[in-house]
């Protein structure tokens, strides 16, 4: 129970990596805010929150998480309810492939939006009550692509490479005020997103993993977890990659 008396936020918190985030730090004492545009979805998480702890505290949110005015009042609706924010779970996004040939101009505006800007305004509004309490850890969900690129994924690498040089710049901002700011580089996690990979894809992602085998969420959310403890007390501005041994 490391995080009794403690508060999170997560964004993208109805399935996947999201959701195992929020049923990890709900079973190690935390209270949770669970925000995301599916209200169905989110109930379910904090229902598998409430299992792995009885009593367990949380309250769901529906929202783009690309509308500042949403993340705000994501951030004001889970201090109200729990006094106080500790943890911020930058975790929403979206992928979806194409050649820079064939690239739209509303799937760049939206990848952008959803992976990158929504960290902004999460960083921001999160910051202020961190700020008052001079205590905070914020996570931010990245991607190995945002590290080594991608062919036909070139909008999706940008946005969550955008997500690396955020997190070194608010650590250094934000540092002073004892709020540290990590990021989290996943591989290939068995997701309802990765499910969507070409076999082809999947099969050449595999081989280059050391483990020889796909990630779960739950090997994400443990590393969060950490980031989030006083035992990352000392680590801030930091990227931890989660794949399995992809990236040396």
């Amino acid at each position: 129970m490391m995080f009794e008396g403690k508060s999170a936020l997560i964004t993208g918190a109805s399935r996947g990596i999201g959701r195992a985030i929020a049923v990890d730090l709900a079973k190690n004492g935390a209270s949770v805010a669970l925000a995301g545009r599916d209200h169905s979805a989110l109930e379910a998480t904090a229902a598998a929150c409430r299992e792995v702890r009885a009593g367990q505290e949380s309250i769901v949110m529906t929202g783009d998480v690309a509308d500042r005015a949403a993340v705000d009042s994501f951030v004001a609706q889970t201090v109200e309810k729990f006094g106080r924010l500790d943890f911020a779970i930058g975790n929403a996004g979206q992928s979806q492939d194409g050649l820079i040939l064939r690239l739209k101009n509303d799937v760049l505006d939206q990848l952008l939006s959803v992976n990158l800007k929504s960290a902004f305004f999460l960083c921001a509004a999160a910051a202020k009550p961190m700020m008052k309490q001079h205590a905070g850890s914020i996570v931010l969900v990245s991607s190995i692509v945002g590290l080594t690129g991608n062919p036909g994924q070139a909008v999706y690498a940008a946005s969550k490479a955008g997500l690396l040089g955020l997190t070194k710049s608010l650590a250094k901002e934000l540092g002073s005020r004892n709020i540290r700011v990590n990021a989290v580089a996943p591989g290939l996690i068995e997701t309802a997103m990765t499910e969507k990979m070409p076999d082809a894809a999947r099969e050449y992602l595999l081989k280059q993993t050391a483990l020889g085998r796909a990630g779960r969420p739950e090997d994400v959310s443990g590393v969060v977890r950490f980031l989030c403890s006083d035992a990352a007390a000392y680590v801030t501005g930091q990227t931890l990659v989660v794949d399995g041994g992809v990236v040396m």
